[in-house]
């Protein structure tokens, strides 16, 4: 098919590099003359997913002091480009026993690749954990895989901004997307200030906005999900009234998003709990910004929570360490909340493991943001977020709607423009 194409191509490119990346899957001795076994693990961003896979190495070892594990670091694009290269040529030699997987992605490996990852089972109690992140381990009833981070998503918001449109915290709990637009519309006379950013080669909000309402881009048989669908059609009415209303900052990519915010130009930001490190890069905005709950889709089913982000932690089923990678990953990232404490004070990273939500860590103030306990807040909402199935072709999906979105901003008619997405997200994944 179309979609593995550029996958396909670069096998004979790549294929021999990656030996040299993987498991070794032997055992060592170390000084004492006891066997060491050493798990090896790919992931990328060595600050935030590196360093917890080492706080979690930490902890196990305490039980099992002759446990290694080596942490093989690359970009998130690279990994993945090396894991598919692998798997699409059938070679097996050069995995690791342990990778990090984004979560819209999981469907499609697991289903393109049978029998890679190996199915957890009963290693790890998944009612542990936010529902919608167990729900995207879910494959043909077997489970892969250990959720780790969260994306859950809140209403960064200046406060002063709003104070001086006229508007309290209260009047910022639980709205709809139409009552923001309207706040919108006072805080730009108001204050001069954008309410928000908006980039059309950018689908974040449509993202938030249909997973909010418990809908996704496709079905959970992996059918596009542009026509007949309520929430889709409400996403895509929301985003163009944003546009029209004139309270939304155009940008394009990263840097004009970031600096949005940290040049003051906009009074909110709706986006995952990640985004408190950059809101809080500006100092000199300590104590203006504080988090309200995602704005909700004015439809049946629709709820003040959404997701932007995440991964999980996979084993690869044909490792030999693949029990003692099991035993790893569940005693630890899969059952810990002393790891999901450290992970945040020291990371500050926000995982989906529920114990661990009322922990001291997870209660802390931000004088940053007014003295909000702002990672309660964002995992009080995680656990509300609605379970979809992300499918295997999201992004073929995304990109349908992309190339699409300009002609509905420019105001074509929807019905007629979700049928063109339609099929043209068929033709991508014929």
């Amino acid at each position: 098919m179309k979609k593995w194409l550029s996958v396909l191509l670069l096998v004979s490119m790549t294929v021999t590099v990656l030996a040299a990346c993987g498991s070794s899957n032997s055992a060592e001795k170390n000084e004492s003359g006891t066997t060491k076994k050493k798990v090896i693990a790919w992931a990328w961003d060595p600050s935030f997913n590196g360093a917890a896979l080492k706080i979690a190495e930490d902890l196990y070892k305490k039980e099992n002091p002759d446990f290694e594990l080596e942490v093989v670091e690359m970009a998130k694009t690279d990994l993945e480009q090396k894991l598919n290269t692998n798997l699409a040529a059938d070679v097996k030699d050069g995995l690791p026993d342990i990778i990090l997987v984004n979560d819209p992605n999981i469907q499609k490996y697991v289903n393109a690749y049978p029998n890679t990852f190996a199915d957890f089972g009963d290693k790890i109690d998944y009612t542990q954990f936010s529902p919608y992140k167990v729900d995207a381990l879910k494959v043909d009833g077997k489970m892969y895989g250990v959720p780790f981070d969260i994306g859950s998503t809140g209403m960064f918001y200046r406060s002063d901004y709003l104070e001086e449109a006229g508007f309290t915290d209260a009047d910022l709990q639980n709205i709809t997307w139409d009552r923001y637009i309207e706040i919108g519309k006072i805080v730009k006379e108001k204050t001069g200030k954008y309410m928000a950013t908006i980039n059309p080669n950018d689908e974040a909000l449509t993202s938030i906005l249909l997973q909010s309402g418990g809908s996704w881009y496709i079905t959970p048989d992996n059918k596009g999900n542009f026509v007949n669908n309520p929430v889709m059609t409400e996403t895509l009415r929301v985003y163009k009234a944003i546009s029209d209303s004139g309270i939304a900052k155009p940008v394009t990519g990263w840097s004009e998003f970031v600096g949005s915010f940290n040049a003051g130009d906009v009074a909110t930001v709706v986006s995952g709990v990640w985004q408190v490190s950059s809101i809080m890069d500006a100092k000199d905005q300590s104590g203006k910004w504080k988090v309200a709950p995602t704005p909700r889709l004015g439809i049946d089913g629709g709820v003040n929570a959404s997701n932007e982000g995440g991964s999980s932690w996979f084993v690869l089923d044909g490792s030999a360490n693949k029990d003692l990678a099991i035993d790893f990953l569940s005693k630890t990232v899969g059952s810990s909340s002393e790891f999901y404490e450290r992970f945040l004070t020291e990371n500050g990273g926000v995982g989906s493991f529920i114990p661990a939500f009322s922990s001291e860590a997870y209660g802390q103030t931000s004088e940053f943001f007014g003295g909000q306990a702002i990672y309660s807040d964002f995992t009080k909402w995680s656990t509300e977020v609605p379970g979809i199935s992300l499918g295997m072709y999201t992004q073929e999906a995304k990109d349908a709607l992309k190339n699409e979105l300009p002609n509905i901003l420019n105001g074509a008619d929807l019905t007629q423009s979700l049928a063109n997405i339609q099929k043209l997200f068929e033709q991508q994944v014929q």
